[in-house]
């Protein structure tokens, strides 16, 4: 039975912090080089979050221009659905300190975390309360602050994360928009290929780490981009054929980013040309779950969707997780 609304994106917000740390500044911390990082993953630059800001500020700053780009007030809000793997705090979650700064007075807060698939999950999540009517309008927000998990001695990863936050506004629509189809999954079994510890830690994960260095974020490389590779094509797959669309119908891809070689294969895989995949990892870098809203935001500031466009969302992270969405734009 046809649902008398769907769930679309009615506003989208992002900020990335001022400071920069390029590649050429890596080669003066560990032995790396510029050619060597754009070669391996299309970046050249990331943002980094100053030692005494929080998350929940940059968080709080991509919501509030979320919410006016939707032409709400932050009272309007029924619900906060924040995405993180580096929150400031266990608790309160990141929802709950964003509902605080913003003055989202009436709205619930809970976190997910699903690592780089975060935004998805929470988009998938907020999608159910919207469709049975429970909430309005629900803001989604994803922020990440990998910098301060990242051991800038280990050059297998610390030339690859960067920080960031985005948001998007999640609002009944009754216009034929919205999210069409979403699918979620994980892959449990691997888990250990991507580990970032909290309260305990394995010997074994304290021993592929740097001594001194255990709560840093940890990753076989060759294993994640096998899983990611194939993956982000056979979810991408997946959402279009339960929607019933085909290739040609999609405007936009908006994967997760992570590396350009990824993107790449995907695309090689799927059959389409790079044109399709927006990326903006080359000054990014790969901020997890931010890294699609971040993009989403860009497009739309750019003029590149227009209502009616349709639209895939794809990403792939730690756990493992990975999800893909496919919505008509409703801006």
């Amino acid at each position: 039975m046809m649902k008398p609304f769907k769930a679309g994106i009615t506003g989208t917000g992002s900020i990335l912090p001022e400071k920069k740390l390029t590649n050429s500044q890596l080669e003066s911390i560990v032995e790396t080089s510029d050619e060597w990082i754009v070669k391996r993953t299309g970046i050249r630059e990331r943002h980094i979050l100053e030692d005494d800001v929080p998350l929940a500020k940059i968080a709080a700053e991509a919501s509030v221009k979320a919410i006016e780009d939707a032409g709400l007030n932050p009272v309007d809000i029924e619900l906060i659905i924040a995405s993180t793997c580096t929150p400031d705090y266990l608790t309160p979650s990141l929802a709950c300190t964003v509902q605080g700064e913003i003055g989202a007075k009436n709205a619930a807060a809970f976190d997910v975390n699903a690592a780089c698939t975060g935004f998805v999950y929470a988009l998938q999540t907020g999608r159910q309360f919207i469709e049975n009517g429970t909430c309005k309008n629900i803001l989604i927000v994803s922020a990440e602050a990998l910098s301060r998990a990242t051991d800038f001695t280990d050059r297998k990863t610390c030339v690859l994360f960067g920080d960031g936050a985005g948001a998007v506004i999640l609002s009944k629509v009754d216009d034929g928009t919205g999210v069409e189809e979403a699918c979620l999954g994980a892959v449990g079994d691997n888990a250990d290929v991507l580990t970032l510890p909290c309260l305990y830690a394995s010997d074994a994960d304290i021993e592929k780490r740097n001594e001194g260095k255990k709560q840093v974020l940890w990753m076989d490389g060759s294993e994640v981009f096998t899983f990611a590779s194939r993956i982000m094509s056979e979810a991408t797959k997946n959402v279009l054929d339960s929607a019933g669309n085909e290739m040609g119908q999609i405007k936009y891809i908006f994967p997760h980013q992570a590396n350009m070689r990824i993107l790449q294969n995907a695309a090689k895989r799927l059959d389409v040309s790079m044109d399709k995949i927006y990326s903006n990892l080359e000054y990014t870098g790969n901020i997890s779950s931010a890294s699609i809203p971040v993009c989403l935001d860009e497009a739309s500031k750019k003029g590149l969707l227009k209502k009616g466009d349709k639209i895939i969302m794809v990403a792939f992270g730690g756990g493992l997780t990975y999800g893909s969405a496919l919505l008509t734009w409703s801006k």
